[in-house]
């Protein structure tokens, strides 16, 4: 079966394709920068408040520790926000851009 050409430079000047593409890393920077503040919270602020990391909450389990386990649940709902936005916004512009090739 023969593979289908495709002109790379003429796609990468359509109009849906800058649209979906400038979305998309509007959208990804954005959420990278917050990912990464905070990430790094945990230990610039173990290592520079210590005190409110030491800070009981539920018996043995201090702030440090929820803290460290919230970074998992944030994780989490970042890739369920990313999907959501994905498939409402990137994937419809996708598809106007692959029908409008074709």
């Amino acid at each position: 079966m023969a593979e289908r050409q495709y002109d790379w430079s003429a796609i990468a000047k359509n109009p849906k394709f800058i649209e979906l593409h400038h979305k998309k890393s509007a959208f990804l920077f954005g959420w990278w920068i917050f990912s990464c503040v905070y990430y790094f919270l945990l230990p610039i602020g173990a290592a520079y408040a210590p005190g409110l990391f030491k800070i009981k909450i539920i018996g043995v389990i201090n702030f440090g520790y929820i803290f460290a386990l919230s970074q998992f649940f944030v994780s989490w709902g970042l890739a369920h926000y990313y999907a959501h936005v994905a498939n409402k916004d990137f994937d419809r512009l996708t598809r106007e851009l692959v029908e409008e090739i074709q």
